[in-house]
């Protein structure tokens, strides 16, 4: 079944994107909660006449997310956690916390948009997380955590 996707869907694909999936998928999450339409010929027609449009907006976003990405690149923050004496962390660090750390850096990012190496980081030490700013312009920023 081919869908038009409305929004984002992780794993899946981006918005505006022609996605082929399993027909009970589409139907049955997909649709019904309103991540996707159903690709008909005019919908398709609809699609690409949006992209057309929606081109020149698309090419003033990018550029603003390469000059803000262009800032996060040498940027390196901290962010701390209570620990043990042995160095593992009570609980775990997550995006929430790196999207704190960054917003007082002065940077309003989405915690969405941010993507740890681990599923889980329990120990002090040096991590990098990759920072999603547009489709095509990611940037990866280094952060301590620390002990408090």
């Amino acid at each position: 079944m081919e869908i038009i996707l409305i929004q984002d869907v992780n794993k899946l694909g981006q918005k505006d994107d022609l996605v082929n999936v399993k027909a009970g998928y589409g139907r049955n999450f997909l649709i019904p909660r309103g991540y996707a339409v159903a690709a008909t010929p005019s919908a398709k027609k609809m699609h690409t006449e949006n992209l057309r449009q929606r081109a020149h907006k698309e090419e003033k976003i990018k550029i603003a997310a390469q000059a803000l990405a262009s800032k996060l690149e040498g940027l390196k923050i901290v962010v701390g956690a209570k620990t043990s004496t042995s160095g593992k962390i009570f609980g775990s660090v997550n995006t929430i916390q790196i999207a704190e750390s960054l917003k007082e850096k002065g940077y309003d990012i989405d915690r969405k948009n941010i993507t740890l190496p681990e599923d889980q980081i329990k120990e002090i030490g040096s991590y990098k997380a990759i920072i999603k700013l547009h489709r095509d312009v990611k940037v990866e920023v280094e952060f301590e955590i620390q002990g408090e």
